[in-house]
């Protein structure tokens, strides 16, 4: 075979086969042309429903700062498993709303503690403290979507974390009445959560809030990796920390506590 006469062959093939379809192109009626195009390229479907997430969770976190009352201070640093060993019941998890670009989200963090603690012989005769602790957090927010690239979307939010904390202690033998106090505010906290897409399954999610109100300071950010697994479940993955200054007039009161640990939970999108 004549190498060289291939090639020049070639170009001159496919010229006469773009003037072929051009002739049959021109031949055809408008309508049929219109036709053949519109069956060809379908109109793209529109998404205006919502869909619908939820995300029960673990947070392996551990906690420091500095808590008071009555005047008094004092710093403390709590591991994960000092945390675990005391903890009696804990629910946490987020709600998702989207609909095209906007967004409703809310995540709530619920743990109840306590411990038993034996006191040295003493004057007034107690011989244990039993100490309980409750808090609660609840972070609604809105957002919309500033945003919608195929290789990054951004969402910009804003909403308010409220927060329930609440100490009792029960001296035994109950000589003296227990001791109990609680304390209850809101914060308004703004931000944004960004998300990138590694594959067709996977992708990274980092977000984050700052704001106050009640609090001197309260502030968040997280980085979570996402995996689907199936059509409707997605394996998370992550870290989150977590940081308040508490710190009202005239009550003596104080809660500068910073809590941070991985995170580890899975969503299920339900609609």
């Amino acid at each position: 075979m004549n190498l060289s006469r291939c090639c020049y062959s070639t170009p001159l093939v496919i010229v006469l086969l773009i003037c072929s379809l051009s002739l049959v192109s021109v031949g055809q009626e408008p309508s049929q042309t219109a036709s053949a195009s519109s069956s060809s390229n379908p109109p793209a479907a529109t998404d205006d429903g919502w869909h619908i997430g939820v995300t029960p969770y673990i947070w392996f976190a551990a906690a420091h700062g500095t808590i008071g009352a009555l005047g008094r201070d004092a710093s403390f640093h709590a591991s994960f498993g000092d945390i675990f060993s005391n903890l009696n019941l804990g629910l946490m998890g987020t709600f998702e709303a989207r609909k095209k670009k906007l967004l409703l989200t809310a995540d709530f963090v619920w743990i109840k503690l306590s411990d038993d603690r034996a006191l040295p012989v003493n004057e007034i005769g107690i011989q244990s403290i039993k100490a309980k602790a409750t808090q609660f957090l609840l972070t609604p927010k809105a957002g919309y979507r500033v945003v919608n690239q195929e290789r990054i979307k951004v969402d910009g939010q804003i909403g308010f974390r409220y927060w329930h904390l609440s100490n009792d202690l029960t001296l035994e033998p109950q000589i003296l009445n227990g001791l109990s106090d609680s304390a209850n505010w809101v914060d308004v906290v703004a931000g944004a959560r960004i998300e990138v897409p590694l594959t067709a399954k996977a992708k990274i999610t980092i977000l984050g809030d700052a704001g106050g109100g009640g609090a001197n300071l309260d502030y968040q950010v997280a980085g979570i990796l996402g995996y689907q697994v199936c059509k409707r479940c997605v394996l998370l993955g992550g870290w989150r920390y977590l940081d308040v200054d508490y710190r009202p007039s005239g009550r003596g009161f104080i809660y500068d506590v910073a809590t941070t640990g991985p995170v580890l939970g899975f969503t299920i999108n339900l609609k």
